[in-house]
């Protein structure tokens, strides 16, 4: 049985229960005089509506609804969408198996334009964003102000977990989506991004080159986001590195690439399927695994003559992947956890190993959108990243249904963008 049917346009027949929906019922006054057009520094007149698609019950379809037009407040900008990445975060959330307030519009690592900058927006940022400016946006979104922000530490953002994952709002702890038809409010995975614009704080959108493609560079704001984060914050590789990456999806096939600019010796990719493992030879990998055919901790010590590697990187999310990433190092080797599990997963660990052995085990979920972002971007804009590589498969904004069912069922090698205009 398919897990998303074909994408339909619907129209609910019963209305969304108050219980799914708890936004403050000021919210439904959003659009009031006060918040007239006058006051947005904007390009021209914006419509009064537009379309996103729509999470409402986990393993049911997303449904394309009309909204009010999002509008950004200080601080924000408005974007039209031109790509969205295809994320297994989003897949998670749809499945259930991450807690997040629904309905919610998902979708979080995009490209667009900028159309509108919040009123009282200070000028620096309009200065560094544009009216008509190319833009990527991260899905960590660092308000700037708590006490991370303040230390550099964007990634761990107080306001993106307290509000936007915990609550799917942004940082006044309202959403900017509201259905046309009846005002409802709905939550923001992130941005919201699978819509034809969104909302996002400017602290997590950087310029993008007009020599890159929007499609293809879509993936930078998660998939090589995340990866440049754990490769540079949680891994710290440095030249001569030896390294295994233990799930080539998205993320792990922009790992590859990372450990390779960063001067890796040894990259080992690890993974079930032969034809993720091909493609990864093309990323950057050296030596390949697979794990469904062979013991990988055993393999991974056979190449690098029985001491394990320096940096083990889990981009899976499952507790043998977990356990496989922490007995794969050398002494005094670190494993980087990245991939997202299923609520209430556990890893175990050799808690003797770990301690005799001086292993060190740490987590990453992102980049530092203001520090990383552009680091990430000039990597692509210069080839050191290869974009063409990464994305296999292109849909459009009406097929969404159809990129996360193919997700899920893992036909999607390296990354999948859904084209949104």
């Amino acid at each position: 049985m398919a897990f998303f049917p074909f994408i339909r346009r619907a129209i609910s027949a019963k209305l969304l229960s108050q219980s799914h929906c708890s936004v403050s019922k000021s919210l439904l006054h959003r659009f009031s005089p006060a918040s007239s057009s006058h006051s947005f520094h904007s390009r021209g007149e914006l419509a009064s509506y537009m379309r996103a698609a729509m999470f409402t019950d986990p393993n049911k379809p997303l449904t394309i609804e009309e909204f009010n037009m999002p509008r950004p407040k200080a601080g924000e900008v408005l974007i039209k969408v031109k790509a969205c990445g295809v994320c297994h975060s989003d897949l998670h959330v749809m499945k259930g198996e991450l807690p997040f307030p629904s309905p919610c519009v998902v979708g979080h690592e995009i490209t667009g334009e900028v159309v509108e900058h919040g009123p009282l927006t200070d000028s620096k940022t309009i200065e560094r964003l544009p009216i008509g400016a190319h833009v990527v946006g991260a899905f960590i979104m660092p308000c700037g102000n708590c006490s991370c922000c303040s230390k550099g530490h964007d990634d761990l953002c107080e306001d993106f977990f307290a509000y936007n994952r915990a609550k799917g709002t942004l940082y006044d702890g309202e959403t900017r989506l509201f259905l046309r038809r009846d005002g409802k409010p709905i939550f923001m995975y992130s941005m919201g991004g699978l819509a034809e614009y969104c909302v996002t704080p400017a602290n997590g959108v950087a310029i993008l080159p007009k020599s890159i493609p929007y499609a293809e560079s879509a993936i930078l704001g998660c998939a090589v986001f995340t990866a440049y984060g754990a490769m540079a914050h949680a891994a710290k590789v440095r030249p001569g590195d030896s390294i295994a990456i233990i799930g080539i999806g998205g993320v792990g096939s922009s790992c590859l690439q990372i450990a390779r600019a960063f001067g890796a010796s040894h990259i080992i990719a690890v993974d079930v399927q032969d034809d993720k493992l091909l493609k990864a030879k093309t990323s950057g990998a050296t030596h390949t695994v697979n794990s469904h055919k062979e013991d990988a901790i055993e393999k991974i010590k056979e190449i690098t003559g029985g001491k394990g590697v320096d940096i083990a990187v889990e981009a899976l999310g499952r507790p043998q992947t977990f356990m496989q990433c922490t007995q794969s190092v050398r002494d005094g080797g670190k494993a980087v956890m990245i991939g997202l599990a299923k609520h209430g997963s556990v890893g175990e660990v050799d808690i003797n190993r770990l301690v005799r052995r001086k292993i060190q085990v740490v987590g990453s979920y992102g980049g530092r959108a203001r520090q990383d972002l552009p680091k990430v971007i000039k990597l692509a804009e210069s080839g050191i990243f290869n974009l063409n590589d990464m994305v296999s498969r292109k849909y459009k904004f009406e097929e969404a249904n159809e990129a996360f069912q193919d997700l899920n069922e893992g036909k999607i090698i390296g990354r999948a963008v859904i084209e949104v205009a």
